[in-house]
């Protein structure tokens, strides 16, 4: 039984894909490394703990965002205060100084541990990729700030300003690209198109973020460490407004599968094929680089796809509403759409399904690239079904391109068969 154990953990460990396990080797060097020198020299113990405490409150406030995105903005601006903060030393005399980087690394590590310790009792994820992406960066940003200000670069307030202002911006950009790196690595997308996805999501927190540190490192020079007290409640109203955000995406989502089942409990179409059609359509929606807002649309739109067979008098063999005439697709689709627009919020999605009867080129218009998609992939399931045999997805790959171009975007297949054959269909 223990070697059993024992196996499995060496399982799972070799699992951990690249990119993350090179952010968790590179943050606990960075933590080791900052607390023995941290513990020879410990300069103004208020203020560390003070930034300290900021970051633990933050890191227990963290939120998921949608797309399965974590964030701690509270912490993360926190953080970033301290990396930047510059102080008057008046022991031997007024001498402006900075915090040690590695200090500054130590602070930011056991704060987010300490914020971290009440999730993990709850049971919850200790979510430390988004604490090592965290710690790295502000990592990186003391140790570029912290020689500007020794070297006495940043003495006029102007040239203080616009060094913050770059900072925050490279650090936002240097989070951006660790969490695209994670990301491709999850979702087994392409890097380039991940990347431009993070940017285009995550540039109002990374400006609220930034604005909040630099405020707080000159609030902080004038007010003292309590100030700190001040400047969380601009913060918490931020966080609430992208929480209230994430709370309704999730709540949407919910109704949503809800939705899709039943065509299922109806015997409409087979068990997970909504879920599959969903699946796939987002890894294609992404090889194809749609954004973010077209991607949560067309997850909603592929897995309410089928609802419209609920007009059927008798369900289609199988649910494969490929094998149906153009009428009758028509049909599903129009009834499906009707379904979903009487929910009131839903008109795009609703637009989305009644478009996806139509084929490709050669109508009188051409429906929208998420339509294709959840046409393409919708054949391909109905074809393939839950199977991952590769001989079985080589097939049905063969007969959509062999279909005419009038029906399948030629793009689109392509980019099923690029997904489909990177991984296997059950890790989609």
């Amino acid at each position: 039984m223990t070697s059993r154990a024992a196996e499995q953990r060496w399982i799972a460990w070799q699992t951990v894909d690249s990119g993350r396990l090179v952010l968790y080797v590179v943050g606990a060097v960075l933590v080791l490394a900052a607390l023995a020198r941290t513990a020879m020299d410990v300069r103004l113990v208020s203020v560390a703990i003070g930034f300290g405490l900021f970051i633990a409150f933050g890191e227990l406030l963290r939120l998921q965002l949608p797309g399965g995105r974590e964030a701690a903005p509270i912490a993360m601006s926190a953080a970033l205060a301290y990396a930047m903060a510059s102080l008057v030393e008046l022991a031997t005399g007024p001498k402006t100084m900075s915090i040690p980087p590695l200090q500054v690394v130590a602070v930011a590590a056991l704060g987010m541990i300490l914020g971290a310790l009440p999730h993990v009792a709850a049971g919850r994820v200790p979510e430390l990729t988004g604490m090592a992406r965290r710690l790295v960066t502000v990592a990186f940003v003391a140790f570029i700030f912290h020689p500007l200000i020794e070297r006495g670069l940043l003495a006029h307030r102007w040239v203080e300003f616009a060094a913050m202002a770059v900072m925050v911006t490279l650090a936002w950009l240097l989070e951006s690209v660790i969490s695209a790196v994670i990301r491709a690595d999850d979702l087994r997308a392409r890097l380039p198109i991940m990347l431009a996805d993070e940017l285009r999501v995550q540039w109002r927190l990374g400006l609220a973020v930034g604005v909040s540190a630099i405020i707080t490192v000159f609030g902080a020079e004038v007010m003292g460490i309590y100030e700190l007290i001040v400047f969380a409640g601009p913060l918490l109203v931020i966080q609430f407004a992208f929480r209230r955000y994430a709370g309704i995406r999730a709540t949407y989502l919910q109704t949503v599968r809800a939705l899709a089942q039943v065509t299922e409990v109806g015997g409409y179409v087979e068990t997970g094929h909504s879920r599959r059609v969903s699946r796939i359509a987002l890894a294609v929606g992404r090889e194809l680089g749609m954004s973010e807002p077209d991607l949560i649309d067309l997850e909603y739109a592929a897995l309410m796809h089928d609802i419209g067979q609920l007009s059927l008098i008798e369900p289609i063999p199988g649910g494969a509403t490929v094998l149906v005439s153009s009428a009758d697709a028509r049909r599903i689709a129009e009834f499906g759409a009707e379904v979903i627009r009487q929910t009131g919020v839903l008109d795009n999605v609703a637009e989305l399904v009644r478009c996806q009867w139509l084929p490709a080129t050669g109508g009188l218009t051409t429906p929208p690239l998420a339509s294709r998609v959840i046409r393409a992939v919708n054949a391909f399931d109905d074809l393939v079904g839950g199977s991952a045999d590769r001989d079985r997805v080589a097939a049905a790959i063969d007969r959509l391109r062999l279909a005419s171009e009038v029906e399948y975007d030629p793009r689109v297949v392509d980019a099923l068969a690029a997904v489909t054959g990177r991984l296997r269909l059950s890790r989609l």
